[in-house]
């Protein structure tokens, strides 16, 4: 985890007016260069809602999204015959780059000889020999997606505590749960934005608070009530937020205190290493969750326990006689063969201290080419790094909790460098701008990228200081 570096006492500023110019100006080269994304995304209008399969797809800054035809490594191709290096990543989940070899191997043979069973194959234990030593939990169990492991890992807090209440941090994202999906409003709780009420007593279920507030921590546990607290170990959903010093320790302290469990989210701070920032940072989670990139592109997660974790969850799933109970557990999909046999190859081949060492030192090299464009385009922006994880921050100063984040966030602005980018042949998260770096990234790779993002700051922002 670094710290922004000083990026200069510049002040330009990018003016309303040359925002607006600068994203007609792209929008035009962008449909210029993609006709035939165009053409495609207008057939699948007729039967996906917005021409894909999932809304998120359309949330790139252009009219209509790219059609990817192909990837390797840090490449991607489109429809069009245009090149992009990647450094989206599809948000996290080819975080080890695009078309592994070993991988599709390995799934080929799998699903030549059976993909799923609703029975056990070794890779199963495998996988779970490899995360109890990556995190130090013991006890292991799959998922389809992190919102599931995140929705499994609550539900078993609250049976162990025999609470109704899950805290979590203002600003986050823990996948699709319907009690999460909650933020602050003038320091109350309120259903995030979007979001309807869903027919949830949200002051029954859930509890949110500022990250980084030790105070906050301590006092909405004092009720007892609360079954768990489910946090990543930094914040990655609305900007980059770090744990201040203590934080962790205060909040592992307060939990155990108070009776509540500890659940960590990895699944974007596995960018940090090979046991996230649970090993890095020395944390002792009562449940872990971790998806995407463990799949490399399947859809699948974990959730990792105690000793005592285990024993509660293989006490509540006991079968009675000969009934079959789902226990509110699971999905027939769950731990399939083929899925397990390619988190094997991902965590024993790709998710390597060599290959984290590689991306870790890429990204830092990124962190520091950028900063030293911030500078140049004398703009007061920041740029900040989680493992191989990097982010441009609309401020002098990283935001200690999601309300100041959320103070940084200028979505033209965003918008209009995510596009200008994309038509230079560099792909961002369409969320944030945020750059993620797998191993095959080379050094003239990075180089052209900050100076690309240079042309583009240089044209967004007025020329003279403000």
């Amino acid at each position: 985890m670094t710290p922004a570096p000083d990026a200069g006492v510049g002040t330009r500023r990018p003016s309303p007016d040359r925002v607006r110019e600068r994203l007609e100006a792209e929008e035009r080269l962008f449909q210029e260069r993609h006709p035939a994304a165009e053409l495609f995304n207008e057939r699948a209008r007729r039967h996906l809602p917005r021409g894909v399969p999932l809304h998120w797809m359309a949330q790139w800054p252009s009219a209509y999204p790219i059609q990817v035809i192909g990837a390797s490594g840090a490449q991607v191709v489109d429809v069009d015959g245009n090149d992009y290096v990647d450094f989206c990543l599809g948000d996290s989940a080819a975080m080890f780059g695009h078309g592994l070899t070993d991988v599709a191997d390995a799934a080929r043979d799998r699903l030549a000889t059976g993909a799923t069973f609703m029975l056990p194959t070794s890779d199963a234990a495998d996988v779970a020999e490899d995360l109890a030593d990556r995190f130090g939990l013991p006890h292991w169990q799959f998922a389809t997606s992190a919102s599931d492991a995140n929705r499994f890992a609550i539900r078993l807090a609250r049976i162990a505590t025999g609470r109704p209440r899950v805290l979590v941090f203002n600003g986050k994202y823990h996948g699709c749960i319907d009690e999460t999906h909650v933020t602050l409003v003038d320091g109350r709780l309120a259903p995030q934005p979007g979001i309807p009420p869903l027919g949830l007593d949200l002051d029954r279920t859930t509890v949110v608070i500022e990250f980084n507030d030790v105070d906050a921590i301590s006092h909405a546990l004092a009720a007892g009530d609360v079954a768990c607290v489910l946090t990543e170990p930094a914040m990655t959903n609305c900007s980059m937020i770090v744990p201040q010093p203590g934080f962790h320790e205060a909040l592992r302290d307060l939990t155990r205190a108070a009776g509540a469990l500890l659940i960590i989210d990895e699944t974007h701070t596995f960018c940090a290493g090979p046991g996230g920032m649970t090993r890095t940072h020395g944390l002792e989670p009562d449940l872990l969750t971790l998806g995407k990139s463990i799949g490399a592109g399947l859809p699948l997660a974990v959730y990792g326990m105690t000793d005592s974790m285990a024993e509660t969850l293989r006490g509540y799933t006991t079968q009675s006689g000969r009934t079959i109970n789902h226990f509110g557990f699971g999905g027939t999909l769950v731990g399939d063969a083929l899925a397990t046999r390619v988190a094997s190859v991902v965590l024993q081949a790709h998710a390597t201290a060599a290959n984290f060492d590689r991306m870790i030192g890429a990204a830092s090299r990124l962190q520091a080419a950028l900063s030293s464009v911030m500078a140049r385009c004398q703009t007061d922006w920041s740029v900040t790094r989680l493992g191989c994880r990097v982010e441009i921050v609309l401020a002098p100063d990283l935001p200690l909790n999601a309300t100041a984040a959320r103070a940084t966030r200028a979505p033209d602005v965003e918008a209009a460098i995510r596009l200008a980018l994309m038509n230079r042949g560099f792909l961002l998260t369409p969320f944030h701008l945020m750059a993620l770096v797998c191993p095959q990234v080379t050094d003239p790779q990075i180089e052209d990228f900050a100076t690309a993002v240079g042309e583009v700051l240089d044209q967004l922002l007025d020329p003279s200081h403000t």
